[in-house]
């Protein structure tokens, strides 16, 4: 399957013709819509979203990740095998967690350029058609990068933010919840939220937070929105004892 991983909403044309590209280029293969509301612009917060989000998925899946506000400069695309997985995308730090949290990572410069390249939409020129090729299985020129792909050594493990905010108001952080103590409390837009298994767990209009289905610690309310509290977008999180 060919996966799509975009901060282009589903508004306008631009998926629709990332779609197309695949269409033609990979007959028969599902492309499946992943994501299309990541954080517009923001490749780091991006990046902690994909890793958790792409874990699930089987050795042979083809992502086409598009956060790209330097489409059309020096940035190099890229493709990236994490785990038997390919990552087509911008080296700009989209692809920077899960080689960080691959056991087996390698990266490629893409060499391959299409007749028409457009300056500002590499996603349907670029990296659409690249996918098409690995998911059919035809060699596609790059050259090996000297290091791991968009290398962030000063992004942290964890990141202390909210990173998403999904349609029922539920935000998301950049932490793996394995990864916090059982009996953590998270303060965000001053407030405090405790752990709970699931929404049930606490009573209708309390706040709380819990590990989601992809292994982040996200704040929610029970029949609420945890937007409703002030949470938002880049807003940092504190984790304090119980």
């Amino acid at each position: 399957m060919i996966l799509l991983f975009t901060d282009f909403g589903l508004t306008g044309p631009y998926v629709g013709e990332m779609k197309a590209v695949l269409a033609h280029n990979a007959p028969g293969i599902p492309v499946i819509d992943l994501m299309h509301d990541a954080p517009m612009f923001d490749a780091r917060a991006s990046a902690y979203l994909l890793a958790a989000l792409t874990g699930s998925f089987p050795a042979g899946s083809v992502f086409v990740c598009v956060v790209d506000p330097g489409v059309g400069s020096d940035r190099a695309p890229v493709i990236v095998e994490a785990d038997g997985k390919y990552f087509v995308g911008p080296d700009n730090g989209l692809l920077a967690i899960l080689v960080r949290r691959a056991q087996t990572a390698t990266a490629r410069r893409i060499l391959w350029r299409p007749e028409h390249l457009s300056a500002s939409f590499h996603g349907r020129d670029l990296f659409s058609p690249v996918a098409a090729m690995l998911a059919t299985g035809e060699d596609v020129a790059c050259e090996a990068l000297p290091r791991p792909s968009c290398d962030r050594t000063d992004w942290p493990d964890e990141l202390a933010e909210i990173i998403y905010i999904d349609a029922f108001g539920n935000a998301l952080t950049g932490f793996r919840a394995k990864n916090l103590p059982a009996d953590a409390v998270l303060e965000g837009a001053g407030k405090r939220f405790s752990r709970a298994r699931t929404f049930s767990d606490v009573a209708p209009g309390d706040a709380f937070w819990y590990e989601n289905s992809s292994g982040l610690a996200e704040i929610a309310i029970n029949g609420g929105r945890a937007d409703s509290v002030g949470l938002a977008r880049g807003m940092p999180i504190a984790i304090l004892d119980s």
